[in-house]
């Protein structure tokens, strides 16, 4: 798999990072990630508290994720073709009314499952206008891209490590209500600061057809085996490990140390994304995806500590998430970064 230069992954060392904007970007990424950190936790161990079982988890998660997978694409059309910016500030106002839903349907009592799903699927369809939006800000609001991905992937294992504890402590000492009610409250935030950004002329071709603009992001996609071939692993990986690791390891995890556990070890998981995140803001390997590519040879650790979670003390439970955590972590900033400088600009939340 060829792996692309590095010579275009930073701009000058120098340039200041915390700027207005990216402060603002910033503030918005930490609390939206804070909200994503936060609810499958939260669903998960309501869901299970509540007497729904795994397979039931397991259907409002995975129709989260079918409807992201399905939307996902037309989310990109449409950031190239109007704005990441306003696309992310509507996806984060449906996510707060939909998250807010749910905290009214269990302050009420034990809401149906068709409503659950209805719900989570809904989210995944507006995670799919956020999503793509993501890494196109990126290039808009600094300089150098790597240490922007290094501090924003430190963002994501600081919410990914506080996230999980905080609904896990919520829904146990207070009520799944208040957890829904805190993470809608984090998307409110995140829409908030992103509609406080100044950014710069933004260059829009509307003279191609929706169905154009695919072709041209199905070219882009193709046409480097190194993208393609990434995200090919990435689908099997998320069929067989992403989709069963969080209804089960919370399963296997709270079962065997008790409810709070599960919320512990995605937090040692978010600890771990820390010092990833720390490191790649250093670290800058000639190949990147080469180098990202070893360090995930530490991610496994992550749902081998699940699968034998009844069989293991929980402090080396937490390690094993952790050590996870790092090489997920690495691997994420040199990914996003050989993205976002190796893609063209207007094509890039497409692709």
């Amino acid at each position: 798999m060829a792996d692309p230069a590095s010579a275009a992954l930073a701009a000058s060392p120098r340039s200041p990072l915390w700027t207005r904007n990216f402060t603002l970007y910033f503030t918005a990424r930490i609390a939206s990630l804070l909200g994503d950190a936060m609810l499958p936790v939260a669903l998960s161990v309501a869901m299970l508290a509540l007497g729904y079982g795994v397979s039931a988890v397991g259907y409002a998660l995975g129709a989260w994720m079918a409807a992201f997978a399905l939307f996902v694409v037309f989310g990109g059309v449409l950031a190239d073709r109007i704005h990441p910016r306003p696309l992310m500030i509507g996806a984060d106002a449906v996510r707060c009314a939909l998250i807010g839903a749910m905290a009214f349907a269990f302050a009420g009592g034990r809401p149906g499952l068709w409503f659950i799903v209805a719900m989570t699927a809904l989210g995944g369809v507006a995670t799919a206008m956020f999503q793509p939006g993501v890494n196109g800000l990126v290039p808009q609001v600094s300089t150098d891209v790597q240490k922007a991905n290094g501090v924003l992937r430190v963002a994501q294992g600081i919410s990914t490590m506080a996230g999980p504890a905080v609904a896990g402590l919520l829904v146990a000492a207070a009520s799944p209500a208040w957890a829904f009610a805190v993470i809608s409250g984090t998307f409110a935030a995140s829409g908030l600061s992103l509609s406080g950004l100044r950014l710069g002329a933004y260059v829009v071709d509307r003279s191609e057809s929706t169905l154009q603009n695919l072709r041209v992001g199905w070219h882009e996609f193709r046409s480097r085996s190194w993208l393609w071939a990434v995200i090919l692993i990435w689908w099997v990986l998320g069929v067989f490990v992403w989709g069963p690791v969080v209804p089960l390891g919370a399963a296997l995890v709270t079962g065997a140390h008790g409810s709070a556990a599960f919320g512990y070890a995605e937090g040692a998981f978010g600890a771990g994304c820390v010092i990833g995140g720390l490191v790649a803001i250093r670290a800058r390997p000639a190949r990147p995806l080469l180098g990202g590519a070893v360090a995930m040879f530490l991610f496994p650790m992550m749902p081998l500590s699940a699968s034998l979670a009844p069989h293991l003390v929980l402090p080396v439970l937490l390690l094993g998430y952790a050590v996870s955590g790092v090489g997920w972590a690495f691997w994420g900033v040199q990914w996003a970064t050989t993205v976002q400088t190796q893609i063209p600009e207007d094509r890039l939340n497409r692709v």
